[in-house]
């Protein structure tokens, strides 16, 4: 019963909801006594002959309004318990979403995604009963077969009651037994359910490959075994949960038993008359509700006890990246500096970034190149604080962005990251998505910028066209410039752009880039790239190797050192200038053919 304990700030937060729905059910308690009392008076009457119709059409009556009265009742209860847990959900689920949006990509590297969703649905439905059916039970249980047991015994005869609840305590000691078994076998096929729904996310998202290498059956195969994991660890559940109620229903069936047995022996010694019996009988039959209602609830309880343990260590998991008491609400205008001796990722020995030492004035263009896993992306998303390095290692006008609010900080700098996420949405909105207010203008004058207004134009609809899922039905070209006219869209004081130009061809890259520079005077440019034609025209490059700074200067400068950046570059031109050889090779050949 902790669960009750752990809800007990919801419980008071919706007070009235619980106290009005409570009372509501102790009055539909004392209006059931009502129809047995009836009941006793009708057959006693009949056994002394002496009833009449006025007394049937009287008594009949009375129970038809204690009918209705107990219909309204029953209504209104469950608008208050069902409605107050309903709104726990909705308060759980976006206690959830927002704790999601405040964590570092170190929490999402750590867990899955169909776990993250598991929770946020199966897992918050079970507390939800918990808080809803859990308090109807409890209270019904204990209001109903409280006051019952106690009219049996004070009105009727207490010595026939306490035969009658002999088996009780063996009823007691088994829901607690399943109770306790049910809790850890839930767990379980809470966490089987999330691994499967983990499966399905993954290979829906990844559909694409898994069809292209062929490994349909294998995934088929796999998840089947998924499947028939979680089918067992709910079947667990089943055998377990299949317990109550047969329980219950031999412990309700020995009661009537001795009830019918001793009572018929005080009604042959003239202690009790038949209408008592028959009143005491159908008191026994409202007993059987509150004793299902007790089984059902350690069911209930057990389920969301296990719950709502999974969400609140989810809850309590404290973000990495937060923001300083003393946080500023601006970013100020003004030079990137970057003093970083060195920056280790969580859970690793080896620094990612060592001796940085960068300065970019405001409204210069920074290029970042070097080999894969040199370091380019960390360099990036630390000035966006995705992780913190040293106090005052990375500053923006002079401030340390550890000493600024984050998100005035994101709202600052426009990011195009590695993995351009599209949502579900016409283009329109995904180009608009960080202004929701943006006019059509802006968002096609953005577009233009990015090289992607007349590609959209083709669209079936237009701007109005919408994209599959993480944008599936467009061409990879073609969500990097969407992502590019979302962060243009922004006018940020400073553009990321960290490999985002590498889907795209050589003449879009150099129009996208021209357009940069004649529409961001006096704002800051930070590009990473693998393509160095890229960074070529950029104020300052730095070459990163194994997380130092190799080589830096401008183009020019970096073409006279004869490092790795010349080699690179002067690679990629002859590379260049071989694929447009073989793109007129093969014109040419293709041509004698049309």
């Amino acid at each position: 019963m902790s669960i009750f304990k752990d809800l007990w700030w919801f419980f008071k937060l919706e007070r009235k909801s619980y106290i009005l729905g409570i009372l509501t059910l102790l009055g539909i308690a004392l209006l059931h006594l009502f129809t047995p009392v009836a009941v006793r008076v009708i057959v006693d009457k009949m056994v002394a002959d002496t009833l009449t119709l006025n007394d049937l059409i009287f008594w009949s009556s009375l129970s038809l309004l204690v009918g209705v009265m107990a219909y309204g009742c029953g209504f209104l209860w469950r608008i208050m318990l069902f409605g107050a847990s309903n709104r726990l959900g909705r308060l759980l689920r976006n206690r959830l979403y927002n704790h999601f949006t405040k964590m570092s990509p170190q929490f999402f590297h750590k867990r899955r995604t169909g776990d993250l969703m598991a929770h946020a649905t199966n897992d918050i439905q079970a507390i939800v009963m918990t808080a809803g059916d859990g308090v109807l039970t409890l209270a019904d249980s204990i209001i109903t077969g409280g006051i019952v047991v106690f009219t049996m015994a004070f009105f009727i005869d207490w010595k026939l009651t306490i035969i009658a609840l002999i088996p009780m305590p063996f009823m007691a000691w088994a829901t607690s037994k399943y109770g306790n078994m049910l809790h850890k076998r839930f767990h379980k096929a809470q966490e089987a359910f999330s691994i499967t729904n983990d499966k399905v996310q993954e290979n829906i998202s990844g559909v694409r490959v898994i069809k292209a290498f062929g490994q349909e059956e294998h995934e088929k195969k796999e998840f089947k075994e998924l499947l028939d994991d979680v089918v067992d660890k709910n079947i667990a559940v089943a055998r377990v949960d299949a317990l109550f109620d047969p329980t219950i229903i031999l412990v309700v069936g020995i009661s009537f038993f001795l009830t019918v047995a001793y009572g018929s022996v005080g009604v042959v010694e003239g202690t009790l008359s038949i209408g008592e019996l028959t009143q005491f009988t159908i008191y026994l039959g409202h007993l059987i509700w509150p004793m299902l209602a007790f089984g059902w609830l350690f069911n209930i309880v057990e389920r969301g006890r296990a719950s709502y343990d999974r969400v609140d260590k989810l809850l309590n998991i404290q973000p990495d990246i937060e923001d300083q008491p003393d946080a500023i609400d601006r970013v100020p205008s003004g030079d990137i500096k970057y003093q970083l001796k060195s920056f280790i990722y969580p859970e690793s020995r080896t620094p990612a970034l060592q001796d940085i030492s960068v300065h970019v004035r405001r409204g210069e263009t920074l290029g970042v190149v070097g080999k894969t896993g040199s370091g380019k992306t960390t360099f990036l998303r630390l000035l966006l604080r995705e992780f913190d390095a040293a106090p005052s290692a990375i500053s923006i006008g002079g401030v340390p962005v550890t000493n600024m609010k984050l998100l005035k900080l994101r709202e600052a700098i426009g990011y195009v990251p590695q993995d351009h996420v599209l949502f579900s949405a016409t283009v329109a909105e995904n180009i608009a998505f960080g202004k929701p207010d943006a006019t059509r203008d802006e968002i096609e004058e953005v577009a233009r910028l990015a090289c992607i207004h007349e590609d959209i134009l083709h669209f079936d609809q237009g701007y109005e066209t919408v994209v599959g899922e993480r944008g599936v039905t467009l061409s990879g070209g073609q969500k990097q410039r969407i992502s590019i006219a979302r962060a243009l869209l922004l006018n940020p004081e400073i553009l990321i752009l960290d490999d985002s130009l590498s889907a795209v061809d050589a003449k879009t890259e150099h129009a996208i880039l021209e357009a940069l520079r004649k529409n961001r005077t006096n704002k800051t440019t930070l590009i990473s790239a693998h393509r160095l034609s890229a960074v070529e025209k950029a104020d300052h490059i730095i070459v990163l190797e194994e997380g130092r700074i190799a080589e830096r200067g401008t183009h020019e400068e970096l073409m006279k050192q004869n490092g790795w950046y010349k080699e690179m570059y002067e690679q990629q031109q002859l590379e260049s200038l071989v694929m447009e050889g073989g793109g007129t090779f093969g014109h040419q050949t293709a041509s004698p053919l049309s």
